[in-house]
């Protein structure tokens, strides 16, 4: 029977939103299909299924995902009554039901929905749907004690209706009372209550949807612009040093729009980062001069400037009244929910209570999902040098609003502030250092000398050296104020990886750093090594590459089933280039007889089961292997390549092995999913060392 997850409410202005999607990400998780099901909708398409649709690449047709209408529903109780109802209800949750391995259900929403009873019917639906509950009460603006009753209240409610409630969640407290009302709740409930904080940024409209709902015209800005989230409302009516001084980060000055030094004045405040606000909202229909907007354009490009026709007063009121909402228009606060989520839910066990069987096939995203939990299970450090990049502050902003692991961004300071402002990107407690300026520059450059003396390096000309940012990263490392490094989006290999040869050094069981590639196909993750490092290893090398490979593919989750690959199987073959590769399986089979390994083997033999049957039948590794050592980095960056785009496969990495500390080398061409999913990898190797193991390779 499909397991299904029915998450509800009590009343409107819960923010349950934010539950569903974690929900969501929990469920992706753990199988590849998971269905979505809304029995009551107001309007469609509908804003959350669009966001659950694009963030996790569902493929269910959106005309299944929805029951009926509120209007349509209404009617029919009131002709027909509940039960003809709940049966058309039914009859459309099991048609979904049936093409999905989970299904998760999105209650009522309690908004002028002219439902009697409408939580009994919520319990009810989930009782037929043989979905387990999970209710969510809202207390934003309330006492403590009226939040902890009614969250009593709610689970008395459902439970008393028969239902299976999974666990219960309090949702938007104040930040103050967020432990308080946790700790009273654990004693008097019976199954977890989980509260989350209110989080402004969450409620704060963005930009584009102000826009929207004023009925705005854009005069200045670009989309990354309009999704900046408006944190506060700053009226512009006194005199310039007054306004500035009123200033917030995040907020949206709104102006007369012939008050042309109060647009150009809180532009220049953003340009400085003194602070960074969301925009400017001019009234009155007026707008400043070309000159003035050409100034303007220059100050802050891509701060939006939009206009309305009306005064000060009644946009105010509007402004007001609106409030931010999840969409996949806003990808930035999805991040920030899932971050809320996961900081505030004990998902590990959430999960467990679903008890959803793990699927056997191994998705991109799963493989993705799992990362992320893996780092934030133990937060470590990574620095990142090319913190004024546009794509690694990007992936920063998602880092931190998932708190997957704490962030130095090195590169003049205050450069890095003013891109961050102008890309609305959230660096919160990020540390920031400028190699040239920081009081570590004279320490880092003894070191660097001291360990270069055997090349002639004196104090003199390491302290130019170390005011590299790969260089003064990976002393970072070094000497334990990071506990890993990415870099590579806008440096060279090279650039990246020498500094770790000369500082960090192999480990004392490596005799080669080399890499490796998690490839993501549709349905498993594949280990490719090494595509980006050794162009050409000889037997011995092959060989430490191979048992490196293992140990990084058992790190991740990964059986290792080693392939050595060669342009023969077997004993089909024979040269010097199948040569070494014999070899190379023999060492290894010497040195780690615990590991399973084919070698030599072409590729359709070690990945094909039908050909493995005919080339190497009775073989453990043949047909199934998971770790495909390839014999030179032509061979090997070739191939990554071809799957990547032929098969449409992710590839992750490439990931560094064999050094005494991670730090890891990102392609030029990197996007920032790949950056992200670099630094939840480093920050993972990293994470052995502090639980007595050796850095796996």
């Amino acid at each position: 029977m499909t397991r299904s997850v029915y998450v509800t409410g009590i009343d409107r202005g819960d923010g349950r939103q934010v539950v569903e999607l974690g929900v969501m990400e929990l469920l992706t998780r753990q199988v590849d299909r998971v269905g979505v099901f809304r029995p009551l909708v107001h309007h469609r398409p509908d804003r959350l299924f669009d966001l659950l649709r694009a963030r996790y690449r569902l493929t269910q047709d959106p005309s299944t995902v929805y029951g009926m209408d509120y209007h349509e529903a209404s009617a029919l109780q009131a002709e027909r009554g509940t039960d003809e109802l709940v049966s058309r209800l039914v009859d459309r949750f099991h048609a979904v039901a049936r093409d999905y391995e989970v299904v998760l259900v999105l209650g009522t929403d309690f908004a002028a929905t002219q439902l009697p009873d409408e939580l009994a019917l919520n319990a009810r639906l989930a009782n037929e749907f043989g979905a387990s509950v999970i209710p969510v009460v809202g207390g934003k603006g309330q006492p403590a004690e009226s939040v902890r009753a009614e969250a009593r209240n709610a689970f008395r409610a459902y439970d008393g209706l028969g239902c299976d409630v999974l666990a219960m969640v309090v949702n938007r407290v104040a930040g103050e009372d967020r432990e308080a009302i946790a700790e009273r709740l654990a004693t008097r409930l019976p199954v977890p209550c989980y509260v989350l904080p209110d989080e402004p940024a969450l409620a704060a409209p963005t930009v584009a949807q102000i826009t929207h709902a004023l009925g705005a015209s854009v005069v200045l800005g670009d989309d990354a612009g309009l999704a900046r989230d408006a944190l506060g409302f700053v009226f512009g009516g006194a005199t310039l040093p007054n306004v500035l001084k009123a200033l917030t980060p995040g907020c949206l000055v709104v102006t007369p729009g012939d008050r042309a030094d109060l647009v150009v004045g809180a532009l220049a405040a953003h340009s400085a980062g003194t602070p960074p606000i969301a925009g400017v909202l001019l009234t009155l229909n007026e707008r400043p001069g070309e000159e003035i907007l050409t100034l303007a354009s220059r100050l802050a490009p891509g701060t939006p400037v939009i206009s309305v026709p009306e005064t000060s007063f009644p946009t105010a009121a509007e402004l007001f009244s609106l409030e931010g909402k999840l969409s996949a228009a806003t990808p930035r606060k999805a991040e920030t929910a899932l971050g809320l989520f996961e900081r505030n839910v004990d998902t590990a066990d959430l999960l467990k209570r679903v008890s959803v069987a793990r699927s056997g096939r191994v998705t991109p995203m799963m493989f993705e999902h799992e990362l992320l939990e893996q780092a934030r299970a133990d937060r470590r450090r990574v620095v990142l040098p090319e913190g004024t990049e546009e794509r690694v502050l990007r992936a920063a902003d998602v880092l931190v609003r998932r708190g997957v692991c704490d962030l130095t961004l090195l590169g003049d300071v205050e450069a890095i502030r003013k891109k961050a402002a102008d890309l609305s990107v959230n660096l919160g407690d990020t540390q920031l250092i400028d190699p040239q300026t920081s009081e570590l520059r004279d320490a880092f450059a003894e070191k660097y000398a001291a360990l270069r003396a055997h090349k002639g390096v004196t104090v003199e000309l390491a302290y130019d050296v170390v005011s590299d940012v790969n260089y003064f990263g990976t002393l970072m490392v070094q000497e334990g104020l990071a506990d890993g490094m990415v870099s590579g989006s806008v440096h060279s290999t090279a650039a990246t990886i020498r500094p770790a040869f000369e500082i960090i050094k192999t480990k004392p069981d490596a005799s080669i750093v080399s890499s490796v590639f998690f490839m993501c196909l549709a349905d498993k993750v594949l280990v490719y090594g090494d595509c980006a490092v050794n162009p050409d290893p000889d037997a011995e090398q092959l060989a430490d590459i191979a048992a490196q490979s293992a140990a990084t593919a058992a790190r991740f989750g990964v059986e290792p089933r080693i392939a050595m690959l060669s342009y023969s199987t077997g004993t089909s073959g024979s040269g010097a280039d199948v040569d070494k590769v014999r070899e190379a399986t023999k060492l290894v089979r010497e040195a780690h007889p615990e590991l399973r390994i084919e070698g030599p083997i072409q590729y359709d033999a070690a990945v094909e089961p039908s050909v493995a049957a005919t080339k190497l039948p009775g073989s453990e590794v043949a047909g199934q292997a998971t770790v495909l050592i390839f014999p030179d980095l032509n061979t090997g960056n070739n191939t990554y390549k071809a799957v990547q785009r032929s098969a449409g496969a992710v590839a992750v990495g490439p990931v560094l092995q064999g050094l005494r500390k991670p730090v890891n080398d990102l392609s030029r061409g990197a996007l920032v999913s790949d950056i992200v999913n670099t630094v939840a990898i480093t920050a993972i190797q990293s994470q052995v060392p502090s639980q007595g193991q050796e850095l796996p390779a």
